[in-house]
């Protein structure tokens, strides 16, 4: 057995065990395997181990790794995680089965435009900054509710979920719970938050997917540029 193969066993096992104790059927929680900044080899080996969900935040390096990989594994589902450019939306659309970062009004026109031109919607998650912090993208929380209105009613945009990224050094479960609400609040069933230090917290607060990818791949540095 690889070295991720047994890393994906041991963040299954986790993610059952946090179901169990949330009372909650592990089939409810979506392991994404983030494997941005590794090379196709190591997603090849997370496949053979059964993993189909995968994260990436860079559309460039998505493009160079995953065509390949969904030609020979067609149920392979590509999530795009990171900081979405409008001048990459297109791409992003073409790529993504689900797109996690929409974050503003200028990024929903271009994928709207993008989803139109390419016949392709992938489902959509709005980022929320649920700390409020300057340095990290997303929509603040009390503009989330008057943006997915807009989003809807102006674009017909697919919104299925939200996402976050809480505070590094803060207790993420008030976080967490506020996400949950807010995601009840607006019938939205998917909550996308919870990482490799974090995701178990996440699922008691209804995570239904979790991002996970040092505990799977290891630590990588990211490429220059």
């Amino acid at each position: 057995m690889s070295h991720i193969a047994a890393s994906l066993t041991q963040i299954r096992d986790r993610i059952a065990e946090a179901c169990h104790q949330a009372g909650r059927d592990p089939a409810s929680v979506q392991l994404v395997a983030v494997s941005k900044f590794h090379p196709a080899e190591s997603v090849a080996q997370a496949l053979a181990a059964g993993q189909r969900v995968f994260g990436e935040n860079r559309v460039q390096e998505a493009a160079q790794k995953f065509p390949e990989l969904r030609a020979r594994h067609p149920d392979l589902r590509l999530h795009i995680i990171g900081a979405l450019q409008t001048n990459k939306a297109r791409d992003a659309v073409r790529l993504a089965d689900v797109i996690e970062s929409l974050d503003r009004p200028k990024l929903a026109a271009s994928l709207a435009e993008a989803m139109a031109r390419e016949g392709r919607r992938p489902d959509l998650l709005v980022q929320v900054n649920i700390g409020r912090e300057p340095q990290k993208a997303g929509i603040a929380p009390e503009a989330l509710d008057d943006f997915v209105a807009e989003c809807r009613a102006a674009h017909g945009l697919p919104i299925q979920g939200l996402m976050c990224i809480p505070p590094a050094e803060a207790d993420p479960a008030p976080h967490f719970a506020a996400m949950q609400a807010a995601a009840a609040r607006l019938g939205l069933g998917v909550l996308s938050m919870g990482m490799s230090g974090d995701f178990e917290a996440a699922i008691r607060h209804g995570a239904t997917h979790v991002r996970v990818g040092t505990a799977i791949f290891g630590h990588r540095a990211a490429p220059p540029g």
